[in-house]
């Protein structure tokens, strides 16, 4: 298992950014709750950490979950003074990901939709090139207020 052997170091200034490699098993799912909270203690922006740890958990969930990967990289970043993105890449570009509709008795399938409820925004951005795509980053954005 791996585990964060040095704090986290992210940059306050320009446009912040964040990431590490990761195993690709469910129990990453508690590191990247880590980081994402230092990060944004980092970037005095704690008040974000339960939506942005949902986000990890459940980014992360779905590459264990939906890919074959050995790794991923998690990735926090601040693409503008008003947004913190939370974003997990995997090297399948296939298999993109979908909202689905779960049954009151389904164990799984509602990971994206909670991502839906509490991020801004979401999506995937395929990376590589035309038919050359190696992998996807799946991304959630978070609005930061002006009280944060």
């Amino acid at each position: 298992m791996t585990s964060l052997t040095t704090p986290v170091q992210a940059a306050s200034v320009g446009h912040p950014a964040y990431s590490q490699s990761l195993p690709c098993m469910p129990a990453t799912a508690e590191i990247g709750r880590k980081v994402v909270r230092d990060v944004l203690g980092i970037w005095h922006l704690g008040s974000l950490a339960d939506r942005a740890t949902l986000v990890a958990t459940e980014l992360i969930a779905n590459a264990t979950r939906h890919t074959s990967c050995r790794d991923i990289r998690l990735i926090v970043v601040r693409p503008g003074v008003t947004r913190v993105r939370v974003g997990v890449v995997d090297r399948e570009p296939l298999g993109l990901p979908t909202l689905s509709t779960a049954g009151a008795e389904d164990e799984w399938g509602r990971g994206l939709l909670l991502v839906d409820a509490v991020a801004d925004r979401w999506g995937y951005d395929l990376r590589g090139s035309g038919r050359r795509a190696w992998g996807k980053e799946v991304w959630a954005e978070l609005r930061i207020r002006g009280d944060e």
